[in-house]
């Protein structure tokens, strides 16, 4: 007999899921069994959001839908914040969800809440599957998680319809074909604006994390010899030690006095899967009025953030090839202003200093090998470590770069670990955003994973501090007391250690990609160590 959940999970197996990450409850034991019985390994973590990552963190690596399973009521609550994740930071995902059964749900009242209508404004959809559906609904949910603009799909099954037998669905829904420019009056205008550039730039973003993406980008800039900037999540599309690299942007002043005042010289401007739901206020309308810009993305941009004066709805790594096809590369910005730049921006990193937050960064940089993967929580080291951290590969520095949402650094880490356990991966995070959910480091110590886990110990909320003395507010909530992270980390099974300079990071951090299971640094740089930083 094929069951509904049987369905579901052999869907999600041939769409490349190896994992799938939640808590169990006794709603979702039927499609937990059929997950783990068609090959995608179930595994236990302490919070439904901390979940979510996870699943995250092994789509970064296969680029196959994160799975995350939560059971009824207090579990799909918890799993809210990591769904509107991926809905704004573009991440495909599946929610698995189990409720009660159609003839209860208006008579049993206990943890019941509509799990449709909670997600629905978070998500690109959320359905309640019935029976005879569940074929049909997965390969929707599938198809859709992934295409144009990724993001979450919620499917609700009651428990009853998880064991019902079921018939599968013949043909599946076929993915969409790459769609490019067509051929007029729009796409010349592109062409001609591209061959006549002098000081042309290209912006990237979310919108070419995928394989195929990221290298279309990596070769037209190549190609044409025009500087790159990237959204935070972009970092490394192309390697960050290329000429042409000229870093990520998106939250801090310091980067943007310098990018925005050469995107404002260019007279052609690329925006190649650039979506602008990663930057800050400063990046509202970042060009003068009349600029030639080529917005190419994979759905029409309703944002508001800018105006483009020619917008292409396609395949973005596509749409480049045609753009490109047949112009020749001419040598660009003579002046020398984008090489300027660059050399600015690396000079006044701080990233020389003897002792604070940008000199732990440098360290990471210098122990790690190229192909390492690292990720950030949110706060005031995720905007240094952005700005200080050179990125060889796509997907090397994982992060929350659209909601910015704490306490995801550590359970991006699992995930991405799990899924490629011989690619180094160090997650790096602040003190409060650690403490958000120290219980995941126990979910490490049961995975047996070796991972170093990079703790700058400051004892506030920096970031918020900082923009309330801004702000002329005294330091309201923002303190707190010190925690033993290395006691911590050895009492759930880990190892741990304080650094307080260079020489202790740097022997810390190579023991720790040494040792097989978790180690907390715990790197001491003091209160206000970001002033003039950020």
């Amino acid at each position: 007999m094929t069951t509904a959940s049987d369905l579901i999970a052999k869907r999600l197996y041939d769409a490349g899921c190896r994992y799938a990450f939640g808590i169990p409850g006794g709603e979702v034991l039927a499609i937990m069994e059929a997950l783990d019985r068609v090959g995608i390994k179930v595994v236990l973590a302490r919070h439904e959001n901390c979940a979510g990552f996870m699943g995250e963190g092994a789509h970064h690596h296969d680029g196959a839908p994160a799975i995350l399973v939560a059971t009824i009521g207090p579990g799909l609550a918890n799993a809210a914040n990591v769904i509107a994740n991926a809905h704004q930071d573009r991440v495909p995902m599946i929610v698995l969800t189990g409720c009660v059964p159609a003839r209860e749900r208006h008579s049993y009242t206990h943890q019941v809440f509509d799990h449709v209508r909670l997600i629905e404004p978070i998500a690109k959809a959320a359905y309640r599957v019935e029976a005879g559906n569940a074929a049909l609904l997965i390969d929707k949910a599938v198809t859709l998680a992934s295409e144009g603009r990724p993001g979450p799909v919620l499917l609700d099954l009651p428990i009853d319809v998880q064991t019902m037998e079921e018939e599968p669905i013949h043909p599946r829904r076929q993915a969409l074909q790459a769609v490019v420019p067509a051929a007029g009056e729009g796409l010349e205008q592109a062409r001609y604006w591209l061959s006549q550039a002098e000081r042309p730039i290209v912006i990237a973003g979310v919108g070419v994390l995928d394989e195929v993406g990221a290298e279309a980008v990596a070769t037209f800039c190549r190609q044409f010899r025009i500087p790159l900037i990237t959204s935070y999540k972009a970092k490394g599309i192309l390697p960050e030690d290329d000429p042409l690299a000229l870093g990520g942007a998106g939250l801090s002043p310091r980067v943007d006095a310098h990018l925005l005042p050469l995107i404002a010289k260019s007279d052609c401007i690329v925006l190649a899967g650039y979506d602008p739901i990663e930057m800050r206020v400063g990046w509202r309308d970042p060009w003068p009025e009349g600029a030639r810009v080529i917005d190419i993305s994979a759905v029409a941009n309703d944002h508001g953030m800018h105006q483009a004066a020619l917008n292409f709805v396609g395949d973005v790594a596509a749409s480049l090839k045609v753009l490109g096809a047949g112009l020749s590369s001419r040598k660009n910005w003579a002046a020398g202003e984008a090489a300027e730049v660059r050399r600015k921006l690396w000079a006044e990193s701080g990233a020389d200093e003897t002792w604070g937050p940008a000199a732990v960064v440098d360290e990471l940089r210098r122990g790690l090998p190229r192909e390492a993967v690292v990720t950030t929580d949110s706060g005031a080291h995720r905007i240094l470590l952005s700005q200080i951290f050179e990125c060889y590969r796509r997907r090397g520095l994982l992060q929350s770069s659209a909601l910015c949402t704490m306490g995801c650094a550590v359970p991006l880490a699992i995930g991405r670990k799990l899924a490629e356990p011989d690619c180094p991966v160090v997650a790096t995070v602040g003190d409060g955003g650690l403490e958000m959910f120290l219980g995941e480091l126990a979910t490490i110590r049961d995975l047996n994973l070796s991972l170093p886990i990079i703790v700058f110990v400051d004892e506030q909320l920096a970031l918020i501090e900082v923009k309330q003395r801004r702000s002329n507010l005294p330091p309201l909530a923002v303190d707190f007391g010190a925690t033993d992270f290395p006691a911590v980390a050895k009492a759930l099974g880990g190892a741990g250690e304080w650094c307080r300079n260079r020489a202790e990071f740097a022997e810390a951090l190579q023991r720790a990609l040494q040792y097989p299971g978790f180690t907390v640094i715990a790197a001491v740089i003091g209160k206000r160590a970001y002033d003039g930083r950020l």
